[in-house]
């Protein structure tokens, strides 16, 4: 039975208040004052009553990680005191042509100091008419073996080392599982939360798009334009699809976390659907009367404080010693 219950009542409010652009006619300049205007308020403390406070024992700290021919900024978490070599969680913040690691502070802080691990964050290049999504799928790969090459350096364990992606970050932490198991580089755990699987002409097919479409954290018109951006014409849009990669198999096991009022809840499902045909292991976790993007929002959806649980659980079980 698809989901009736309403989004939460705050959620809701805001949405009244809020003034969307023409996402059809907006401009790249008018794009990038967006994106520093919004990412300037999710990093503000103020912001912190909707994206929850920091857990307290863990230091937070932007750091840069030197690749070639760039730097990719990265947000680091780690517990205090930290001893001896800890688990690995790369995260990637939602948000596809907005968005910050700082949104994510309340439960990158909670994965630091509770499992316990050292928790980074990339700021990827976020979509633009100039930036496909790929490029934001390069800067995570990368960060990810540059960390591994130096897993002394970061004081990490490359033994035990998992994937957390939110929104579009899910679409490249699934992207990047594929391209680590391809590698030969082994993975303990992926975490998909709120999902975007499917980039292809089938993107707004599932019912979820229908039903959900102005959603008050996520509308099929913000969806479209960030589809048109993240895969411009003439590149194959399986290539940022994990739903519609070649082959799902022996890739990391999978939490996959599914907010019910949320246009791409039915991407979320496939995947995990997917992803079990093919052996590889997952657990779907549904939230009924969560938005997309709930679990950075724990100030207004109750909802995400059961989400952090069962995300913490599941690392836990996956990157015990």
């Amino acid at each position: 039975m698809r989901d009736t219950i309403e989004a939460p009542l705050v959620v809701r409010l805001l949405q009244r208040v809020r003034t969307e652009p023409d996402w059809a006619a907006i401009s790249a300049g008018e794009l990038a004052a967006i994106q520093a205007a919004e990412n300037r308020r999710r990093a503000s403390r103020l912001m912190r009553l909707i994206t929850g406070w920091p857990e307290p024992g863990v230091t937070i700290g932007w750091e840069r990680v030197a690749l070639s021919g760039r730097d990719v900024p990265v947000r680091v978490y780690r517990p205090q005191p930290a001893t001896g070599e800890l688990p690995l969680v790369l995260h990637v913040h939602g948000g596809g042509f907005v968005g910050t690691a700082a949104q994510s502070d309340w439960i990158n802080s909670a994965l630091a100091a509770r499992l316990p691990a050292v928790v980074v964050s990339v700021e990827h290049r976020l979509v633009s008419p100039e930036v496909p999504l790929l490029a934001g799928v390069d800067d995570a790969w990368e960060v990810l073996r540059e960390v591994f090459r130096h897993a002394a350096r970061w004081g990490i364990d490359p033994g035990r080392v998992a994937l957390f992606g939110e929104s579009a970050g899910a679409a490249i932490t699934g992207t990047v599982a594929l391209r680590a198991r391809d590698a030969g580089l082994a993975l303990r755990a992926q975490v998909l939360v709120n999902p975007c699987t499917d980039l292809t002409a089938t993107a707004f097919d599932y019912p979820s798009m229908r039903e959900h479409a102005d959603s008050p954290t996520l509308t099929v018109g913000q969806m479209r334009f960030f589809r048109r951006m993240a895969v411009p014409d003439g590149t194959d849009p399986r290539a940022v699809s994990p739903l519609h990669a070649w082959d799902a198999a022996r890739l990391a096991p999978a939490l996959v976390v599914v907010p019910t009022v949320d246009p791409v809840a039915d991407q979320g499902r496939a995947y995990a659907q997917r992803l079990r045909i093919a052996g590889t292991p997952v657990r779907l976790t549904e939230h009924p009367g969560a938005t997309h993007a709930f679990v950075s929002m724990p100030g207004v959806v109750p909802q995400a404080r059961a989400a952090r649980a069962e995300i913490v659980g599941f690392l836990r079980e996956r990157l015990g010693s």
